[in-house]
């Protein structure tokens, strides 16, 4: 009898492949543009939200006559179907003061994110946390990025920060970049307003050809693969056709896959979740809870469960009492990023480096209702449009009156050409001769008042509308009080004009929070050598980075007022100064936790004075008697003698 000849199960029965990635890969070089697909569809989703952050743009910075009108068959801006009619279009722009208003406001908060950590007994590693991420913010000069991504925020209702790690400006450091979010996309099934449940995201990016090496040439090959596929932009021979005046918009010439500009190389970022099936551990022993691949399973479980069992039965346990590692099975999902070309070709991949295991972008969307971006400066666009209307139509309402028009019999200036007597009707201490008709009319002139027409009540109204729906009011809006208004009532009135800003100012407070949180994982994870950290500026800020202690302590952040405001450090020197005068703390002490102008170079001149004393020389400046007791006495009290000194003197 013949041999049964096996068959491979592969053939029978194709295995499942529950490796997305590794499924993918199947597919070769085509499955670039399969992701592209999908980010392009996620970008195409997206478009009413650029054509509606470009609307909300225009009328912010003044260009209020923009949209398209259909006129006798034909497409025109307003502006142009206003100036065909033989009148300059007219506005008065409040949105941009209302924009300024609410970006005062949120300025003079003076607030900034504070690490807390969550076991009360490290607490001081988050005062020192909270340092090293000011000084942070204080490099990346986030006070000014995080003013002009609230002018975003107002404008167009969502704004997006990159935090990475790398060289900028000769420096290795943790970055934060501005994402203009006409480059960004997102997963449009998102429906949570943190932004929790999205699956895809990523940034269309327009670089030079140099950048462009910079980050993906490693080698000598890889430059000319970037050199054949960027041919164009390399050369920098094609000329730039379609490339709009400097600092105005190219949002029709906006597309996923080509640049507007041929001497800059498209690069699309996409993050995208993938799974695959992995072992969810729990060590019994030591209660730690990870994640392993399925590969490891062998020697990170079963290796050390056989390890532990054997030791275990030597040291005369039981089986039951021998602390094992539990694993269970489950499929896991985790963010892989892509560096695609417009053309499918990969220029990088791979699991998310960071250990926070997600994206680089930090994104806030508003109010995200059912997935809906709604702006700020959306809610007041039809007020401003009305504002518009009523001055252009009072405009033409005063053009079309009649203005002084002389009115005269043609009977009465027989013989006297009409524009002389244009002249002398308008000239100062003119003389006119006339002829009386036999009807008895006489010249007069006629003078129409067109400002009582009601125009001036409506303005009004829409202005009033103005301010009620966008809830900035006079108090607000820093006005002048009315006589008699009483400070404490100015105040009051001032308190209630932000509360209708409350929830936008806490939403982009938010914001401020997560981005915050990535800062202090990127420091916790790429901060591998101790440092020094000192805030500009403040004297006793100075604190050492020992990632040792910090890399693996969760914290918590929180928004609170900032200690550099003028009121605060007020406040602060003057409990200090009291604390001082009881004798609770020393000079040193008052000089390092306060705000004193004169702080570091007394703080430089007592130290120098102590080092002097510490080797037995006598510091200038001293009293001979306290010169003598120095001589006499230990170095130790000879410098508390010296802060005594100090205080008599002060």
């Amino acid at each position: 009898m013949a041999e049964e000849k096996l068959l491979s199960m592969r053939n029978v029965r194709p295995l499942l492949e529950m490796d997305t990635i590794k499924e993918a890969k199947k597919f070769g070089d085509r499955r670039a543009f399969h992701v592209l697909m999908e980010a392009q569809q996620y970008w195409d989703n997206m478009s009413r939200f650029r054509i509606d952050r470009e609307r909300n743009k225009r009328y912010c910075y003044g260009d209020q006559w923009g949209d398209i009108v259909h006129v006798d068959g034909e497409d025109m801006t307003e502006e142009e179907f206003i100036k065909g009619m033989g009148t300059p279009p007219l506005k008065n722009n409040l949105i941009r003061r209302l924009v300024k208003n609410v970006l005062g406001v949120y300025r003079s908060q003076s607030k900034e994110p504070i690490c807390t950590a969550r076991d009360r007994d490290e607490q001081k590693l988050g005062e020192t946390m909270s340092t090293i991420l000011q000084c942070n913010m204080q490099m990346n000069r986030m006070n000014e990025v995080y003013a002009r991504t609230m002018e975003e925020y107002l404008i167009s209702g969502f704004v997006v920060h990159r935090k990475w790690y790398g060289w900028r400006n000769e420096k290795l450091d943790c970055w934060t970049d501005y994402v203009q979010p006409n480059n960004f996309f997102i997963d449009n099934n998102m429906r949570d307003f943190r932004g929790w449940d999205c699956s895809c995201l990523g940034e269309v990016h327009d670089i030079s050809f140099e950048q462009l090496c910079q980050q993906f040439a490693h080698s000598p090959g890889d430059y000319e693969r970037l050199s054949r596929i960027y041919a164009t932009a390399r050369n920098k021979g094609a000329l730039i056709t379609q490339c709009e005046r400097f600092g105005y918009s190219r949002l029709q010439n906006y597309d996923f896959l080509f640049t507007s500009d041929p001497t800059r190389c498209r690069v699309i970022e996409v993050w995208r979740k993938e799974s695959k099936p992995r072992y969810r551990c729990h060590d019994y022993n030591n209660g730690d809870v990870y994640k392993i691949d399925v590969e490891d399973y062998g020697v990170m479980v079963d290796a050390v469960n056989n390890r532990r069992t054997q030791r275990g039965i030597e040291a005369g346990m039981s089986v039951e009492d021998i602390p094992l590692i539990k694993a269970e099975w489950f499929m896991d999902d985790y963010w892989y990023y892509y560096y695609l070309t417009p053309f499918g070709d990969i220029l990088d991949e791979g699991e998310s480096p960071y250990e926070h295991k997600s994206h680089p972008y930090v994104f806030k969307a508003y109010p995200f209702i059912d997935g809906e971006i709604h702006s700020f400066v959306a809610d007041v666009i039809d007020q401003q449009r009305y504002v518009n209307q009523l001055v252009t139509l009072h405009y033409w309402i005063m053009k079309a009156s009649a203005k002084g028009v002389l009115l005269a019999p043609e009977e009465c200036f027989k013989g006297m050409d009409i524009n002389e007597v244009a002249d002398e009707w308008a000239r100062f201490n003119g003389v006119i001769l006339y002829r009386p008709s036999k009807s008895g009319q006489i010249p007069q002139q006629v003078a129409n008042n067109s400002t009582n027409i009601g125009i001036n009540e409506l303005l009004q109204l829409q202005l009033k509308f103005f301010e009620d729906i966008s809830g900035v009011h006079g108090a607000l809006q820093g006005r002048t009080p009315t006589s008699g208004t009483s400070g404490t009532l100015y105040a009051q009135q001032q308190q209630n004009a932000t509360t209708s800003l409350l929830d936008l100012l806490d939403s982009f407070s938010m914001f401020v929070v997560d981005a915050a949180y990535k800062d202090v994982k990127n420091m916790q994870q790429f901060y591998d050598s101790k440092r020094v950290f000192n805030i500009a500026g403040k004297s006793g800020a100075q604190v050492e980075y020992d990632p040792k202690k910090i890399r693996d302590i969760e914290f918590d952040l929180s928004i609170t007022e900032s200690t550099s405001t003028p009121a605060y450090r007020q406040m602060a020197n003057e409990f200090l100064m009291q604390i001082w005068s009881a004798g609770q703390i020393s000079l040193q002490q008052l000089l390092e936790n306060g705000n004193f102008p004169f702080a570091d170079q007394l703080l430089q001149s007592i130290k120098s004075q102590q080092e002097q004393l510490e080797n037995g020389q006598m510091p200038e400046g001293l009293s001979p008697q306290l010169q003598q007791q120095v001589a006499q006495g230990a170095n130790q009290q000879a410098v508390e003698q010296l802060y005594g000194a100090m205080r008599q003197a002060a």
